[in-house]
């Protein structure tokens, strides 16, 4: 099983929104391309933004940062500005 699981994902994304406002994240399948998309940059050759132990794989380590708000998935408007 995947700890955490994709639900306390799914909070830790969302925490930053003010109540009535549109959630940034709504399904799964945001966090899974949010962390896949990390994944890749990792293997890429980036550093990531926690400690990683020996051996530990790129998508383990992207679940992490987003689970520490290391990285953040951005909103749709928030993408179209950037």
């Amino acid at each position: 099983m995947l700890h955490p699981s994709y639900s306390d994902l799914m909070k830790v994304v969302n925490s930053e929104v003010e109540p009535g406002e549109e959630k940034i994240v709504n399904s799964r399948y945001s966090i899974v391309m949010a962390t896949s998309k990390r994944a890749r940059q990792i293997i890429a050759g980036h550093e990531p933004m926690v400690k990683a132990r020996e051996g530990e794989k790129p998508l383990s380590i992207a679940i992490e940062e987003l689970e520490q708000g290391k990285i953040r998935i951005l909103g749709e408007e928030e993408e179209k500005e950037a």
